[in-house]
């Protein structure tokens, strides 16, 4: 079953179970996908929008409530944050499982070994390597220091 098709799914579970927050952060995902549809028209690219895609724009909305969450906790608005953080485990929920430190340490090798990788220079391959096989499994901010240090 492919993500929109999951995600439609869980959008009309959540109306039918009226669980109001979760239905609500389902239709900021799918508003999401929308604008990114709207984005690739206006740019005369094909409009649908892949899984591949769908999972950076999820990526990348756990990672603006992550932020937005600390930075409401740090100016003392717990409330906030908690809503924040309950949007994350939502948007979680259609994610694959991330990759444990181990795993991705692995990763990395694996992926050094498999570019050839010698110096800093091949830090950009290892890169779209892990990017190919691991999307949505790690936090690539994370990942480049790590992949920095190994070839540096």
């Amino acid at each position: 079953m492919d993500m929109r098709t999951r995600l439609t799914n869980a959008l009309k579970e959540a109306m039918r179970a009226k669980e109001a927050e979760r239905l609500s952060t389902l239709r900021l995902i799918n508003a999401a996908i929308k604008d990114r549809e709207i984005a690739a028209r206006g740019e005369g690219e094909d409009p649908g929008v892949s899984d591949d895609e769908v999972l950076a724009i999820l990526s990348k909305m756990v990672k603006q409530r992550q932020e937005s969450a600390r930075a409401y906790e740090e100016g003392g608005r717990l409330e906030l944050a908690e809503k924040e953080l309950s949007e994350v485990k939502v948007i979680e929920e259609f994610l694959p499982r991330q990759l444990t430190e181990a795993e991705t340490e692995a990763a990395i090798g694996a992926a050094i070994a498999e570019v050839g990788a010698a110096s800093i220079r091949d830090m950009g391959r290892v890169m779209a390597a892990l990017k190919a096989r691991h999307a949505g499994q790690m936090d690539f901010g994370k990942v480049g220091p790590a992949v920095k240090a190994r070839l540096g």
